[in-house]
């Protein structure tokens, strides 16, 4: 029994080494579309995908954050402005990539998108607080990954959703966490619908960076405009001191 349970383990190891050693061969003329360029995360692999030989594809929200990132990248890496809060931008950009892959389908799509949202207590937020992040960080990232789906299963691709490790912690209210969780829940959804053909889905949990952080001045601003809006009772309830700590 002891050597059947080594002889397995010792396959598993072997399986994982040899997994893990597979490489993307033949780069040239595969398209990859990457969410959130402007900055941070999404714009580092843009750049390592195209010096790679990727054919990338950056989603920026800005003009500037598009421009900036052309002048550091390859003649091959394309920008293409999108607002994941916006159903006609996500149109627009849809068409864009259709004509970059030119019938080719679609090698890659990475998520990397993250709506801000208000730091508070639950009850002293209202349903449009949730809104700033669940329609760019979810409903927006699930809309766009809807409509990429044909060029997809079209090269066979692969979905990756890069997702904050630092979301799957809910210590405070909002829609942020709901956002990550809901994102957990799409992905592996999706990963088992999608294997039939033959797309892969996967979840990249990735730690904390600094790009992108909200200051603490930011906090304390969007606290004290809650507080503020709060009812007499509410605010009561809490106390001045709750609020101050």
């Amino acid at each position: 029994v002891h050597i059947a349970i080594l002889a397995s383990i010792l396959s598993l190891i072997i399986y994982w080494f040899i997994r893990d050693r597979h490489r993307v061969r033949n780069l040239s003329g595969k398209h990859v579309f990457i969410t959130g360029c402007d900055t941070g995360l999404g714009n580092s692999l843009a750049k390592w995908l195209d010096k790679r030989g990727f054919c990338v594809i950056a989603a920026c929200s800005t003009v500037k954050g598009g421009q900036e990132l052309r002048t550091c990248s390859s003649l091959s890496l394309k920008t293409v402005k999108l607002n994941l809060a916006d159903p006609n931008s996500i149109a627009r950009a849809v068409v864009f990539v259709t004509e970059e892959t030119a019938g080719k389908g679609l090698f890659g799509l990475v998520s990397n998108a993250e709506g801000t949202a208000p730091v508070a207590p639950t009850e002293w937020l209202r349903t449009e607080d949730f809104h700033s992040a669940l329609d760019v960080g979810l409903l927006g990232l699930i809309e766009i990954t809807l409509k990429l789906l044909p060029l997809l299963k079209k090269a066979e691709g692969r979905v990756v959703n890069l997702i904050n490790a630092k979301g799957l912690m809910a210590f405070v209210g909002g829609g942020y966490s709901l956002s990550k969780w809901g994102m957990e829940a799409f992905s592996d959804t999706l990963r088992r619908e999608m294997q039939h053909f033959g797309v892969k889905v996967s979840i990249v949990e990735h730690s904390f960076f600094k790009a992108g952080v909200v200051t603490s001045d930011v906090i304390e601003r969007d606290l004290l405009r809650l507080w503020n809006r709060l009812t007499p009772e509410i605010r009561d309830s809490y106390g001045e001191k709750y609020f101050v700590e």
